[in-house]
C-alpha cells in the first residue's frame, strides 16, 4: 500500500444484485430461498417503488420521507401486518403483538410495553452481565482453537438472558438449545412468499403447514409453557416482570389479560428478546473476525475500560466504539430486514393513491444501504455512529422499526448487545473456521446462514 493511503474499509458479504428486475418465476423462486436476492441494483437508489405482483399492488418506501408517510403519519391506514407476515407468525405467536392490529394491538401494547421499557434497564442489566460473564468464562475454559457455532452460542446466551431478565429464572442449557434449534427450523420451513395472498384470494383460506413446522412450534411452546406454569404456580410472592404483566389490568377494565392472550404475549417477548439480538451479535463477531483494524480498536477500548472484567450498565457511556460496532452492524444487517404492512384504508404515498389491500413495504435492507443516505453504503464504518459524527435522519436508520409499532424493547436490546459483545470479545480471540462461506439469508430474520463456525482462543 502506498505510504499515506488509508486502508480500504471492509465490505461484508451481500447477495449479488440482479442488473434488472427479475421475471415473476425468478422472483418467486429467489424469494423463497432468500428474499435479499430479489432486489435489483437500481432498487437501492429509488425513493419509492410502485409495482404489482400477480393480483397484489405493492409499494416499497425507500426514503426517510416515504417511510414517515407510511409508518408514522398514516399509521392507522397502514398498521396491519401483511398477509405473509401474519400467516408466517400466527402458528407461533397467535394474536400476539407482532401479528395483531387495531384496538386489540393498542390494548395489548399498553400492557406489554412496560415490561421492556428503558426505565427497567438498571434492574435488568445485572442479569445480562451475569449471563454474558458465564458464557465468556465457558469460552475461555475451552481448549485453544475449539470450534463453536457462534450463531447457536449467541442464541443460547440471549435465550438465557431473556429468561433471567423477563421471566425471573434461569432457562438452562438443554431448554435453550431446544428453543434455538426449533426456531431455526421454523424459519427454514415457513412460507416466504404467500402465493395465496399474491393471487388475491381471501385471507381466511388456510395456509399449508407441514408436520415439521408444527413440531418446531410445539417444542418452543413447551419451553415457554413450562416457564409460565412455574411462575404462576409460585403465587403472589413471585417477583418477575412476566408475573407483573400477567397481573396488570387491561386498559379501561379491571381485569388482567386472559390466559391465552398472556401466553401469546409471553411467547412474543421470549422470541423477540433472543432471536434478533443473537443475530446481531453473531454478525458483529463475524465482521470483527474479518476487519482486523476495527477489532484492534475495540480491544483497545475494552482493555482500557474493562481490564478483562465483564461489562456493566455503568460502563456503557465509556464504550462508544463497542456501541458504534453494534449500531453499524445493525445498519448493514438489520435484524428484521423487511417490514411489511397491508393497507386497511385509503392513503397516499409520494403523492400517489394507495388503495386498501395494497402491500406497503419498508425494507431496512434497502434503506440502510441507499447511496444517497450513506457514503460507501456497503462498507463497515463504525465511525458513522461515534459521538460527534453526523447522525442519520431519524427515518433513515430503523433497525427497530419506526412509528407507533416501533420495538418496545429497543433500548434494552441495544444495551444487551453492547454488554454481551464487550464481555465476550474482551476475553477471547475469534477466527472464522477456514473454508466457511458466510452469506446473509433472510427468512423471518436476517441470519449469517444456518451456522457460523468460529475458533475461539483465550486472549494472552
Amino acid at each position: 500500500m502506498p505510504e499515506g493511503r488509508a486502508a480500504a474499509p471492509y465490505v461484508p458479504p451481500f447477495p449479488p444484485r440482479p442488473p434488472r428486475r427479475l421475471k415473476l418465476g425468478q422472483l418467486v423462486a429467489a424469494g423463497r430461498r432468500n428474499w435479499l436476492a430479489v432486489w435489483p441494483a437500481g432498487a437501492f437508489n429509488r425513493d419509492v417503488i410502485f409495482t404489482r405482483i400477480l393480483f397484489r399492488d405493492i409499494v416499497v418506501c425507500n426514503s426517510p420521507e416515504t417511510v414517515a408517510e407510511a409508518f408514522v403519519e398514516q399509521h392507522e391506514a397502514f398498521q396491519r401486518k401483511s398477509p405473509q407476515h401474519r400467516h408466517a407468525l400466527a402458528p407461533l405467536l397467535g394474536d400476539g403483538l407482532f401479528v395483531s392490529d387495531g384496538p386489540l394491538w393498542r390494548e395489548r401494547r399498553r400492557v406489554v410495553a412496560p415490561v421492556t421499557h428503558a426505565s427497567r434497564l438498571p434492574e435488568l442489566a445485572p442479569a445480562i452481565t451475569e449471563a454474558a460473564a458465564e458464557r465468556a468464562a465457558a469460552w475461555r475454559a475451552l481448549p485453544p482453537g475449539t470450534a463453536l457455532d457462534v450463531l447457536e452460542e449467541m442464541g443460547r446466551l440471549t435465550a438465557e438472558i431473556i429468561c433471567r431478565t423477563i421471566f425471573g429464572r434461569a432457562l438452562g442449557a438443554e431448554a435453550a438449545a431446544d428453543v434455538v434449534a426449533a426456531f431455526a427450523e421454523y424459519q427454514a420451513l415457513v412460507d416466504q412468499t404467500d402465493l395465496i395472498s399474491l393471487l388475491g384470494l381471501p385471507d381466511w383460506i388456510p395456509r399449508p403447514r407441514n408436520a415439521r413446522l408444527r413440531a418446531a412450534v410445539g417444542r418452543i411452546h413447551a419451553v415457554v409453557d413450562r416457564l409460565i406454569a412455574d411462575i404462576l404456580a409460585r403465587g403472589a410472592g413471585e417477583a418477575s416482570l412476566i408475573r407483573a404483566m400477567a397481573e396488570a389490568k387491561v386498559p379501561g377494565t379491571d381485569r388482567p389479560m386472559d390466559a391465552r392472550a398472556f401466553r401469546n404475549e409471553a411467547i412474543v417477548l421470549f422470541m423477540a428478546g433472543h432471536e434478533t439480538t443473537a443475530n446481531v451479535l453473531a454478525w458483529a463477531c463475524f465482521i470483527l473476525s474479518q476487519d482486523s483494524a476495527s477489532a484492534a480498536r475495540l480491544r483497545a477500548e475494552l482493555d482500557a475500560v474493562l481490564g478483562g472484567r465483564a461489562a456493566t450498565l455503568e460502563d456503557l457511556p465509556r464504550l462508544p466504539f463497542a456501541r458504534a460496532v453494534i449500531e453499524e452492524t445493525m445498519r448493514l444487517y438489520p435484524p428484521v430486514p423487511l417490514l411489511s404492512r397491508q393497507a386497511i384504508a385509503p392513503g397516499r404515498i409520494a403523492g400517489r393513491e394507495v388503495k386498501p389491500g395494497t402491500m406497503v413495504l419498508v425494507a431496512p435492507w434497502l434503506l440502510h444501504r441507499k447511496p444517497a443516505l450513506w457514503e460507501n453504503a456497503d462498507a463497515f464504518l463504525p465511525d458513522r455512529f461515534l459521538p460527534g459524527a453526523a447522525r442519520p435522519h431519524r427515518h433513515a436508520y430503523i433497525p427497530f422499526s419506526v412509528g407507533p409499532r416501533v420495538c418496545t424493547g429497543q433500548h434494552l436490546g441495544l444495551a444487551e448487545a453492547v454488554l454481551c459483545l464487550a464481555t465476550l470479545f474482551g476475553g477471547v480471540e475469534m477466527e472464522l473456521v477456514p473454508g466457511t462461506e458466510v452469506k446473509p439469508v433472510a427468512r423471518l430474520t436476517l441470519r449469517p446462514g444456518a451456522a457460523l463456525p468460529m475458533r475461539v482462543r483465550p486472549r494472552a
